[in-house]
Parts: structure tokens; C-alpha cells; sequence
């Protein structure tokens, strides 16, 4: 029986990017692993979606399918990804080339390690843009001047000759950003944005993002495991674990009235829901690997809710509300329906 659940978004603007049943995996011991697992994702124009969930979830392996960035041997399996109506699987590589930057961009975790050391960021982000506008040189240095003012980085004439090592942690980043909306993408994937700033510059990060989304209409994917963040920039958020979703919904359902144990776990563990003097809340044990995934739901080692179903069939999808899904046994008693089955037993 089929398991897909529309994710439709709250903002009718129509999807630009639409990712379905996408299942990606590497070489392993006893076979391939898989590491993204049947993962649906619906994101519209204008609006933030945050995919978040602890680290070995799959996230950041999901935002590099999505541009056929998977590193070799990992390969993807199955899914369509669909972008404006074209599916990134089926174009050819030229084609492909053409699409990212364009129309589809990212910014990555570590700038220091996207950057190229030996070569000024201003020649970076003119490169990307003759990359595909194949303006004259003198024209892509303007625009690229703009970007930097733009995304708020001080005398921009100064260090657009600058080389990376010669720039602080919020400047390099700012700069990833200005690369990646050098030519308005429809989409713009940020996988931990903020990763190592401080608070200041992670505020002023959250800031530029909103105000670029705002003012261009571009839709971001937003990758985090900081719920902080997903409060300050999401519309909707798309919780993972083990390499499957386990609860979609608007930010205000997944923050104020989570229904799955793990986003309910997650969201205890935040330093902000605690006491002085308490200890944080924490979820017992860790993300099993891709190859040691539990038979039934993958969450229910760590669950203090599991109950007989949970470890042996996998948890079909209960409808919350228009927006609003999760996968788990426990929601499917409460609700008085009885779970789909996404597998065999």
C-alpha cells in the first residue's frame, strides 16, 4: 500500500521544488546501505522549509541528492526531483551544470573548505557569475561589489581582493551566500548557515536570509539541528530520523504541539526549555548507523512510548491536519486510526 503523503505547503505560491520517495546509498559490507530512506519533500516559492533532526540523520545526504552532489560511491536509488516541473534525475550533465547556480543553489556547512584558498572571493563569486550569465569581466565585478554590499559586508571594495584566510567566519560565510544568489536562484539550500559563529553573526546571518527571501521570493531549504533557528527563519518543518521523516508540519505545530517522541525529545533538550540549575532533558542512546536500522520503527530503542507494533512493523503516516503528518504507533493509537503500513511486518 502506498505510503506518500501530499505535504502540500501553507503558502500558495505553487512548489518549485518537489523531491518524491527519494532513496540514496552507499557501499557497505553485506551490500548497499541505504542512507536516505523514501524521503518526500514539497517546498514553494518564497517560503523556508527547515529539515532538521541530530547528526547521522541523513540531512546534509539529502540536500547533496538533491543536486546530484552525492560524493562516489554513494549513488541515488530512487525518487524523482523535481524542479520547476523538470526532473533533475533525468538531466544530462551539461544540463545539470547549467541548473545549479542558476536556479538551484547551496550554501554549504564549512565555508573554509568551499572556498578556494589560492584565489580571491571576489574572483570566486565573478567566476560563478560568467559561469552562467557570461558577462565581461568588468560588469561581473560590479554585480558581484553589489552582492557584497548586499549581504552586508563592510567595504566591500576592499575586500572583494581579499583571500579567504584574510576574512572571520561570518565574512566567509557571508560571502558563500553572496556566490550562491549571484544569479537569483528559485531555490537556495543552507546546510547549518550558522555553524561556529557567534550569536551575533548568526543573528545577522538569520537576517540576511529572511530579508533575501523576502525581497527575491526564493524558496530555502533550510538544514539545521538548532530548533532556535527553525523558530526564528521556518515556515514548515520536516523532522528526520535514520534516514526517514518521522513528523512534517507549519512551525507552530511542530514547535508548539509536536506529536512524534522524538520531535517532543528534541524540542526538551532545547537549553531554552530548561530551569536554572536543571539539567537538560536528553533523548537516552544515539542514532543507530545506516546497516544496524531497528526492524519496525527506527526510533523505538530510544523510545520511552514504544509499546509491541513499534518493533516489528514500520509506522505508516497519520494526518494530523492539513499540514501536519507523522509516522508513529503512539499517534496512530491516540487518534483512534490504525497506522499504514510503509512495509512488511
Amino acid at each position: 500500500m502506498s505510503t506518500r503523503v501530499p505535504q502540500a505547503s501553507p503558502k500558495d505560491l505553487g512548489a518549485v521544488l518537489e523531491v518524491r520517495g527519494l532513496v540514496t546509498s552507499f557501499p557497505g559490507p553485506g551490500g548497499r546501505l541505504t542512507v536516505v530512506d523514501d524521503v518526500d519533500l514539497t517546498l514553494s516559492r518564497g517560503e523556508t522549509l527547515a529539515l532538521v533532526g541530530e547528526s547521522g540523520c541523513g540531512k546534509s545526504l539529502t540536500a547533496l541528492s538533491i543536486l546530484r552532489l552525492v560524493p562516489k560511491p554513494g549513488r541515488i536509488d530512487r525518487g524523482s526531483l523535481c524542479l520547476e516541473g523538470r526532473d533533475l534525475r533525468t538531466l544530462p550533465v551539461t544540463a545539470l551544470r547549467q541548473v545549479r547556480g542558476r536556479e538551484i543553489s547551496m550554501i554549504f556547512q564549512e565555508p573554509m573548505t568551499s572556498l578556494n584558498p589560492v584565489v580571491s572571493v571576489g574572483k570566486q563569486v565573478v567566476e560563478a557569475i560568467q559561469l552562467h550569465d557570461r558577462l565581461p569581466s568588468a560588469e561581473a565585478r560590479r554585480r558581484t561589489l553589489s552582492l557584497f554590499e548586499q549581504v552586508g559586508i563592510p567595504d566591500a571594495a576592499s575586500r572583494v581582493d581579499a583571500y579567504p584566510h584574510q576574512l572571520s567566519g561570518g565574512m566567509k560565510q557571508r560571502v558563500m551566500i553572496a556566490m550562491a544568489l549571484a544569479v537569483r536562484p528559485s531555490v537556495l539550500i543552507a546546510d547549518e548557515p550558522t555553524t561556529a559563529l557567534d550569536v551575533t553573526i548568526q543573528g545577522q546571518i538569520l537576517d540576511l536570509l529572511r530579508t533575501l527571501r523576502d525581497q527575491l521570493g526564493t524558496a530555502i531549504l533550510l538544514i539545521t539541528h538548532d530548533l532556535g533557528i527553525v523558530n526564528e527563519l521556518a515556515d514548515r518543518v520536516a523532522v528526520m530520523y535514520a534516514g526517514r521523516l518521522v513528523e512534517v508540519g507549519t512551525r507552530m505545530e511542530i514547535l508548539a504541539a509536536p506529536r512524534h517522541p522524538y520531535t517532543q525529545g528534541l524540542l526538551r533538550s532545547m537549553p531554552a526549555r530548561a530551569r536554572r540549575g536543571e539539567r537538560l532533558a536528553e533523548i537516552a542512546g544515539v542514532v543507530p548507523p545506516p546497516g544496524a536500522w531497528p526492524r519496525g520503527c527506527r526510533f523505538a530503542p530510544r523510545c520511552t512510548r514504544a509499546f509491541d507494533p513499534c518493533t516489528r512493523i514500520d509506522p505508516g503516516p497519520i494526518q494530523l491536519s492539513a499540514h501536519h503528518t507523522a509516522w508513529c504507533h503512539a499517534v496512530a493509537e491516540e487518534e483512534s486510526a490504525p497506522p499504514v503500513r510503509r512495509g512488511r511486518a
